[in-house]
């Protein structure tokens, strides 16, 4: 028999994710309703019935899985984790594709019409947050340091911008799903010179960076405006190659670094991100990137520090932003 949860936190991630189960779990304790669903399922397992314009509300309806059914108007907060939208693999290429718009725009929308829950993150914010040039002008509006970067398709600028910075790296300026040889492949953040540069750069951007001198990394997680630093030791380039090479310490941010990240998840609406920095020789702090819905539940791990219990108390609140 359904059960109607009242002020239920909605969860919307894959099926598999140790992450939300360990925010899911904080939850419970503090005995907080969670309706977790996974778009894919849409069908048997998912169904969503919303109407508009008839109602006194602007929004009216419900979302229901197999287990739970909770009324769009009494959701308390929505933790946008790390849902998987459906592919219809059983269609035609073409049916395919209208069947998985309409779900993005049927269920996606209707969620994304609600103004009274707290998003953790808003997917729109979060598109908006994860284009790397925007993130690299406003870290320097912001006052933080950005290594010299240049996004070009031009060859021949990126050979001169290569000879003028010596060592310099190639990062991808979007992470995507590729396959070679039908084997999965990731895009590191790989060095790169100016013998390399051939003409097939002109097919699309590419982002070239000066390569930091770097001592250590920094994970920081941001979540409700506490800050959760992490310096990652390890002699890696990019220490995501090797997760057994990497050492733990929980650090201090300079005020500023941290206030200009606050800052920087305000600029984008995002209640929480997860920021890449490097330290240098000296101790300077510079600017790689944001991760709108990055990784840590293994930095929890790792340190003790209590992540998963903050973006619980969040949630639990359910106030959204201003």
């Amino acid at each position: 028999m359904l059960a109607t949860e009242e002020r239920p936190v909605l969860v919307a991630t894959e099926t598999d994710d140790v992450t939300a189960d360990m925010v899911i779990t904080q939850l419970n304790r503090r005995k907080v309703p969670v309706v977790r669903f996974n778009p894919a399922d849409i069908g048997g397992c998912l169904t969503v019935s919303a109407r508009f314009g008839t109602c006194p509300a602007p929004v009216a309806g419900q979302v229901r899985t197999l287990s739970r059914t909770v009324d769009l108007d009494r959701v308390r907060a929505v933790y946008w984790r790390r849902p998987v939208w459906p592919d219809f693999p059983y269609l035609s290429d073409d049916d395919a594709r209208f069947a998985a718009a309409q779900v993005r725009h049927g269920l996606g929308g209707t969620l994304y019409a609600l103004e009274g829950p707290l998003w953790v993150n808003h997917p729109l914010r979060n598109a908006a947050a994860d284009y790397k040039p925007a993130q690299l002008a406003v870290a320097q509006r912001l006052g933080l340091t950005v290594p010299s970067t240049l996004v070009t398709n031009d060859p021949e600028e990126a050979r001169e911008f290569i000879a003028a910075h010596g060592q310099v790296i190639y990062k991808t300026l979007r992470w995507t799903s590729y396959k070679r040889g039908g084997v999965p492949v990731t895009g590191w953040a790989d060095p790169v010179t100016a013998a390399e540069i051939d003409d097939s750069v002109r097919v699309t951007p590419h982002l070239f960076q000066a390569r930091v001198d770097k001592v250590a990394d920094v994970r920081v997680l941001v979540v409700g405006g506490r800050a959760f630093p992490v310096r990652i030791d390890s002699d890696l380039l990019d220490w995501r190659k090797d997760y057994s090479a990497l050492s733990y310490s929980v650090v201090d941010l300079p005020d500023h670094v941290e206030k200009a990240l606050c800052a920087y998840l305000d600029r984008f609406g995002l209640v929480s991100g997860s920021f890449d920095l490097a330290v240098d020789r000296a101790g300077d702090y510079w600017w790689l990137e944001l991760n709108p819905n990055g990784q840590w539940g293994w930095l929890e791990e790792k340190t003790g520090l209590e992540m998963s219990a903050t973006f619980a108390d969040l949630l639990t609140r359910g106030e959204p932003a201003p």
